[in-house]
């Protein structure tokens, strides 16, 4: 493997679903390794046993896999390289890099608050700092509880990072952070430096609420004689008030976008635009494309907002894209489920299947409106929607319209969509009516609802017999149930 190749990482913790923001940090990562030819690695940062569990880890990685983001090594586990997080603390110990805290959390966190209340940066005080060796061993002899703390040094930390350019930290607002926790198990900083360093991992790129682990981890590395990668941080994602994005504005895992509809190839473009641009005023780009177009260089350095409604309109643009047999693998098993679908359409049907499949696609925004907009082909158990009633049948007329309809189409001998057209047409002028008189009560006539598909394409694939039996169906109604 050359030595410049590029290497990232995505390192989810397994203590929940993977939410847009995690999503998006993913596809940077993937889409840097690709463009540039390098490694995309995935683990899994499940040393909080508590709060991790597999189940969630398999989850992450569903939705991964659904987004069409492969890795090329992992998954691993971070929990597996404990012993080797424990060791570099006991290199940085011997180098004088850090020293054991006896102090209980209690005292440190008060300790924490009288720096603050003196004007002084809210962090460790360094109590510990100067016991003496003698001291220290007859604390771990009585079996003290204690942590491992990083000793910061005096100065400042300085990097420059992939999207923000030159950030230096004054190492006294860094303070001295804990290495190894009180029971053995290693902190984030600690596990994630040493991690990333094993992996050879080249670019670390994230959201910027990382961007105070940043100095942190650079001494660390320096402190194990290690070069640190390119560190690059990603604005925030923000909701339409402005407030980081959070379950308060609707779905935030990606799961949940799956669930309701949303195509994989959609939420990977929608996410890709979230704070990166192609410089120029394309928005439906295929992968491709985006692989193409994608640099560190023109990731915007202002956070983002998401627009669940610019989503649902992406997803559209894919779906009117979307090829019959595509259609067919992601909407059958969805009517399947309705009760009033049955296989044999699929197979006896099939090529009228997949007509209406791409009629029912050109107003689909999510999966569901195939199932909402799709049972007046499959079912004449239909209910008419109140409102297109009181809209489009309130005219005294609306019967006579209807039953002059019917004579127009029900002697056609061909029922397509332009003999259809021009039958209700023709009829409406000899009638010395506006063609839309006709139309809007036939619609809801044979569909139930005052909008959807273009109505001939919807007459044509319904045909002639259930056309004639649903407009039958609203004489009736509307005899019964006078305006």
């Amino acid at each position: 493997m050359p030595e410049d190749k590029v290497r990232v990482r995505f390192a989810p913790a397994p203590t929940g679903f993977l939410h847009v923001g995690g999503a998006r940090t993913a596809l940077f990562n993937w889409l840097f390794a690709r463009q540039k030819g390098g490694s995309f690695i995935l683990r899994i940062e499940d040393t909080d046993a508590e709060k991790s569990s597999e189940e969630m880890a398999r989850a992450i990685v569903e939705s991964l896999l659904w987004l069409g983001l492969d890795w090329d090594e992992g998954p691993y586990y971070q929990s597996q390289n404990i012993q080797k997080h424990r060791e570099a603390v006991g290199k940085i110990l011997a180098g004088g890099g850090a020293y054991r805290c006896f102090c209980p959390r209690e005292v440190a966190e008060a300790g924490k608050r009288m720096e603050m209340e003196m004007g002084r940066p809210a962090v460790y005080p360094g109590t510990c700092r100067a016991l003496g060796e003698e001291e220290v061993r007859e604390k771990l002899e009585a079996d003290e509880p204690h942590v491992v703390r990083f000793l910061a040094p005096p100065g400042e930390t300085s990097f420059t990072d992939g999207v923000y350019g030159g950030l230096s930290f004054d190492n006294a607002t860094i303070g001295d952070f804990v290495l190894l926790r009180a029971d053995g198990s290693p902190t984030y900083n600690l596990a994630v430096v040493i991690d990333d360093a094993g992996m050879g991992v080249t670019h670390v790129i994230r959201g910027d609420d990382h961007l105070s682990n940043t100095p942190k981890q650079i001494l660390l590395y320096q402190a194990l004689g290690l070069t640190p990668p390119v560190f690059a941080h990603l604005p925030l994602i923000l909701g339409s008030d402005k407030q980081r994005l959070s379950k308060r504005h609707g779905a935030v895992s990606v799961g949940v976008y799956r669930e309701e509809g949303v195509l994989p190839e959609a939420l990977f473009n929608f996410l890709a635009l979230l704070g990166w641009s192609p410089g120029d005023d394309r928005e439906v780009m295929s992968r491709e494309e985006i692989i193409r177009s994608f640099s560190l260089e023109r990731v915007i350095k202002k956070s983002a907002v998401f627009d669940p409604a610019k989503l649902e309109w992406m997803n559209s643009q894919y779906f009117s894209a979307c090829p019959a047999d595509r259609l067919v693998e992601l909407v059958t098993p969805l009517l399947e489920s309705s009760g009033w679908f049955d296989l044999r359409y699929l197979a006896e049907r099939g090529e009228w299947y997949r007509k209406v499949l791409l009629l029912l696609r050109e107003r689909a925004h999510r999966l569901g409106d195939f199932l909402q907009h799709g049972k007046i082909f499959f079912t004449d158990e239909f209910d008419y929607d109140p409102e297109a009633v009181a809209k489009r049948w309130k005219s005294p007329s609306t019967i006579e319209h209807l039953e002059r309809t019917r004579e127009a189409l029900i002697g056609l001998d061909e029922f397509t969509v332009e003999r259809t057209g021009a039958a209700i047409r023709d009829q409406a002028e000899k009638m010395g009516v506006s063609a839309a008189q006709l139309i809007h009560p036939l619609r809801v006539a044979v569909s139930g609802k005052a909008v959807g598909p273009g109505l001939f394409e919807l007459l044509e694939l319904v045909g002639r017999e259930k056309t004639i039996e649903r407009i039958d169906r609203a004489i009736s109604y509307l005899k019964a149930h006078p305006a």
